[in-house]
């Protein structure tokens, strides 16, 4: 497989990409918040061991990096590119990362619990997400011996991720529903049944370019299956009424603003990255409907279009030379 952004799935013209995390804890260890410097390197040792030591051709595909190794560029592209958490890209001291060639994978060590293993692939493919991540939880389990207890389920440092340690979660794109004011009033219906709705980098982070985050709250007193069901429905019902928002949409007023925001964005020599992700988003509709016929990835040049991506393979760059670089990038892409 190809990273997330590359892919090109038959349902991502709404659903973009979809994520498992598992939230682990080894027995015998305390929490992270609650470690010492011994404790920290006993947990990337023994990690580092289950994982290099296995004879599976699974973990081969794995490679284990020490944070501290990683420059700050780097770090914070991989958290444009959805592969760590901005939490987790800060730390440096005794953290590491299990990484997969393709980036789908993702382990990282010592962040808010011992182990946040994460799957992440295009579309809705939730059950194949999930069986990746069931294959990691159970390589590393046979070998490091989860923290459980048989009323609580798993044990984590924050009691909402008790049970299952389940975090499921689809990327939706919106913007008929963003664009008809029906957004927010979705998003309270959903939290109201055990779901909540973030920005496209998580908790505490703004929509960009109309991506919405769906993930589950609830993970005591559930199944995994029942989980990833339930959020599947949900999912399905927003993408549902998406299409019908889409429907409703002024057809000439709508082919206006996609024709206007891709030659904006293929003339432009200057490019913020809040102006960037308006226009791909309209592309991205335009694209959906019908309406542009071209073949490229809005959501490729979205990533890579980002400001630590930009510098990661151009070197360190300021605000201004960013934005006409970004601007000859996406170009580029469009041409």
């Amino acid at each position: 497989m190809s990273r997330w952004y590359l892919e090109q799935s038959a349902q991502n013209d709404i659903a973009v990409s979809c994520r498992i995390r598992l939230a682990r804890n080894i027995e015998g260890l305390p929490f992270p918040n609650r470690m010492t410097a011994d404790d920290r390197r006993e947990l990337n040792s023994r990690v580092k061991e289950a994982v290099l030591n296995s004879n599976t051709p699974f973990a081969k595909n794995l490679k284990y990096i020490n944070m501290c190794d990683i420059p700050e560029i780097q770090r914070y592209a991989m958290v444009e590119r959805h592969i760590i958490s901005p939490e987790f890209a800060a730390k440096t001291e005794d953290a590491a990362i299990i990484l997969s060639d393709d980036e789908s994978i993702s382990i990282m060590i010592g962040e808010e619990d011992h182990l946040r293993i994460q799957v992440i692939l295009a579309g809705m493919e939730f059950k194949k997400a999930y069986d990746i991540a069931e294959s990691v939880d159970m390589l590393l389990c046979d070998a490091l011996h989860f923290a459980f207890d048989e009323n609580l389920g798993y044990l984590t440092e924050c009691p909402t991720n008790l049970g299952t340690g389940l975090r499921a979660s689809v990327m939706l794109h919106l913007p008929a529903l963003e664009n008809s004011g029906e957004i927010n009033g979705l998003i309270e219906s959903v939290s109201k049944i055990g779901f909540t709705v973030r920005g496209m980098y998580g908790e505490g982070s703004k929509s960009l370019a109309s991506l919405y985050q769906v993930s589950n709250q609830i993970t005591l007193g559930i199944s995994e299956n029942n989980a990833l069901e339930n959020l599947k429905i949900i999912a399905s019902q927003l993408i549902e009424k998406e299409h019908g928002a889409r429907q409703q949409l002024d057809k000439i007023k709508l082919e206006d603003v996609c024709w206007r925001a891709l030659g904006t964005l293929q003339n432009a020599r200057i490019l913020s990255s809040e102006e960037m992700v308006n226009l791909i988003s309209r592309v991205k509709l335009g694209i959906g409907m019908g309406i542009i016929n071209k073949e490229c990835l809005p959501i490729k040049i979205l990533i890579e279009a980002q400001p630590f991506m930009l510098m990661q393979a151009n070197g360190t760059m300021d605000a201004t030379d960013r934005d006409i670089y970004r601007a000859n990038m996406v170009r580029e892409a469009l041409l």
